[in-house]
């Protein structure tokens, strides 16, 4: 890649640009900010753009940090990664489910201090969810992805009706906060609006765009174009949740409210525990800045960040980064010796919030090669086979080393963690939904009935329990304490004692 986007680099096109527009005092404003980098070719259609156009335009390019990205080009990518001496990296201290007594009655005291947390309404709730499902062939933002076993239920309306039960449990209207991207940041609302904000009030939710950073060409370093008016630019990562909780007003808006713990996750996980008062009590009582639930690695190479100390602190790494020897490394026990496998969902302390995004521009940026589709010289739009962009993100658990207390709490797989990724395959909607399936099983059986399975142990039927029915198993026994068996396919949509089971349960 040329690295070095100089004036003498001009474009032909560039030039003749330049000189058909010299009377335009924007066009003029906008080419000597580009000049010194060699990206004056994003004018080439200037003569050809209406006012609304140009407009557009012009604020993309006065947003960009121009500096920032010609250093990012120069750098070399090592400078770009998380980069350990791996000598000197250890396993982190692992707070594991509980298999004794005594460990138990701690849990039973953490759970607590949980729900008095959510109770004083000292929480609040935030899902990142700036993705597309275009991996998934949706047409729409991630969240309204149907997932459902039975009705369908979108992403969105999941968590959204976890968020719902949990408020009525404690009687506080919990606030959730809302991460979306400009990509799909009207869509997202007007999705919410359709659906009355799935029993919410809409003061409980807000929602907030994250920033941008812009594609160029992995071999050329020229910004790519969307349009002959917009540059391709790409959600800058999860780490710009951190810039936007500052720049929207959100952590003055959290300390009025006497919030005083972050919860966070992402949208593609449907199992994820919103609100765990077990996890917030783990949090709380630990006196921990940051939490972070971890899953045990399936394979070697499962793309799961990992969890690590380094010289006395704690870092997360991408599996991209980590060198093939330590994926495949292995204690004497035979497990894999770096096994704490990131998913997303962390506790904040807001203190800890506050100091950390007003240093947030010492985040480093992580680079990626995409594909990114773009228009060409000739205007024509462009969708690649093969990866032709670099792009950068900043990461949210880049924050972990500037904290004094972590804990890493692991967690069972199947109760918590199935993402949403690809069409088919690992992480596929099938995976998911039987996942699903197989959580709410299990809450069944725990309950006393029996669920039909086949003879490798796999649930023969779908089911689907509304979070308004069920947060867990807990929730669940008393309602079905009754029945017996499950030979059918078994939908809860409504607790028991509101409103009867619907024609789909099949019970005895």
């Amino acid at each position: 890649m040329n690295n070095n986007l100089q004036p003498s680099g001009h474009d032909p096109t560039d030039v003749a640009a330049a000189n058909a527009n010299t009377t335009d005092p924007l066009y003029q404003r906008l080419w000597q900010r580009l000049a010194p980098f060699g990206q004056t070719h994003v004018l080439r259609w200037w003569h050809e753009l209406n006012t609304d156009q140009r407009v557009e335009l012009a604020a993309q390019i006065e947003a960009l940090d121009l500096d920032t990205l010609q250093r990012l080009l120069q750098e070399p990518i090592e400078a770009q990664r998380t980069t350990l001496d791996w000598n000197q990296v250890c396993c982190p201290r692992v707070l594991r489910p509980a298999s004794t007594l005594e460990e138990w009655q701690r849990q039973r005291r953490a759970f607590a201090v949980g729900e008095d947390a959510l109770r004083s309404g000292r929480v609040a709730l935030c899902l990142v969810a700036g993705g597309q499902g275009s991996r998934l062939g949706h047409d729409g933002p991630k969240g309204t992805f149907p997932i459902g076993p039975i009705t369908q239920r979108s992403l969105f309306q999941l968590h959204a009706q976890k968020i719902l039960a949990l408020s009525r449990r404690y009687q506080v209207p919990l606030r959730w906060y809302i991460m979306t991207s400009p990509d799909n940041d009207a869509a997202t609302r007007e999705f919410f609006i359709q659906h009355n904000y799935f029993g919410l009030s809409a003061d409980q939710v807000k929602f907030f765009v994250q920033g941008t950073m812009p594609a160029v060409d992995k071999d050329t370093g020229k910004l790519l174009m969307r349009t002959k008016w917009q540059l391709a630019l790409c959600p800058d990562g999860h780490g710009g949740f951190l810039t936007a909780l500052r720049t929207e007003g959100i952590l003055d808006e959290l300390q009025q409210l006497g919030v005083q713990w972050l919860f966070y996750f992402q949208v593609d996980n449907p199992l994820v525990k919103v609100g765990d008062p077990l996890f917030l009590g783990q949090h709380i009582t630990s006196g921990a800045e940051i939490s972070l639930k971890v899953v045990r690695r399936r394979h070697a190479y499962e793309p799961l960040g990992q969890v690590v100390c380094y010289q006395g602190s704690h870092y997360l790494v991408e599996y991209t980064e980590i060198p093939p020897e330590w994926q495949e490394r292995r204690d004497s026990s035979g497990n894999f010796l770096l096994n704490a496998g990131n998913i997303a969902v962390h506790i904040f302390d807001l203190a800890f919030l506050q100091r950390a995004t007003e240093h947030v521009r010492a985040l480093p940026y992580h680079r990626a090669i995409k594909k990114v589709p773009f228009i060409d010289s000739d205007g024509e739009y462009r969708d690649p086979y093969e990866a032709n962009a670099l792009k950068w993100e900043r990461f949210v658990f880049d924050v972990l080393p500037w904290a004094q207390r972590v804990l890493v709490v692991e967690i069972e797989r199947a109760e918590e963690f199935e993402p949403l990724k690809n069409a088919s395959g690992e992480h596929s909607p099938e995976t998911v939904r039987a996942a699903l399936c197989e959580l709410y099983a299990r809450w069944l059986e725990q309950a006393g009935l029996r669920v039909p399975r086949d003879s490798s142990g796999r649930v023969t039927v779908a089911i689907e329990i509304s979070p308004l029915v069920a947060l867990d198993a807990a929730d669940l026994r008393d309602q079905v304490e009754h029945l017996h068996e499950l030979h059918g396919p078994l939908l809860l949509e409504e607790p028991l004692n509101e409103s009867p089971a619907t024609s789909s349960d099949s019970l005895s």
